[in-house]
């Protein structure tokens, strides 16, 4: 009997270990051990979406968000996200090679004052697998990406929700 219980409640421990803020970089060309950063101070977050995917939804929906909206959560299937503190332009040089190179194209360049908003996908057919959000201001940098199964239509939807919302506010709390 014990072991019956013990099994459910070591799968939830282990999942709940995902949700653990670390201070290291967890996003594919930060994670080069053999880089120099240059100083720059990393907090990566990743939440398992069964946690995540009832509280954005119901938070979309307190604010009056579109069901079209809403209904695009349930195509992600994992998100990170990782900060930057003191990054420069020469890593985001870095980090564009490295997209290119991993087949990412840019959809959208979204520049507002100070701050920089880049979009780009990863696709395989008519299907984008993934979405790359970089948010650059000043040697701020914020990277957020999703992972999921979208077509380009949903990619334009999400792009025009953030041009019409404040971007920064939403990211620079």
């Amino acid at each position: 009997m014990k072991n019956l219980i013990l099994i459910p409640v070591a799968l939830l421990l282990l999942s709940l270990q995902s949700c653990i803020v670390s201070s290291t970089p967890k996003m594919g060309f930060f994670d080069n051990p053999h880089y120099d950063y240059g100083g720059a101070k990393f907090t990566s977050v990743n939440v398992p979406m069964f946690f995540a995917k009832p509280i954005v939804k119901k938070a979309l929906r307190q604010d009056g968000e579109s069901e079209e909206l809403i209904n695009l959560i349930k195509k992600v299937s994992d998100v990170k996200m990782m900060t930057v503190e003191n990054g420069n332009k020469e890593m985001l040089g870095d980090f564009a090679k490295y997209l290119t190179s991993n087949n990412f194209e840019e959809w959208m360049t979204v520049k507002k004052a100070d701050e920089t908003i880049n979009f780009q996908a990863k696709q395989s057919g008519d299907v984008i697998k993934k979405l790359l959000i970089t948010v650059h201001s000043g040697n701020e940098l914020v990277f957020v990406d999703v992972t999921g199964k979208f077509t380009p239509d949903d990619i334009s939807r999400i792009i025009n929700y953030s041009e019409k919302n404040d971007v920064k506010k939403m990211t620079f709390k």
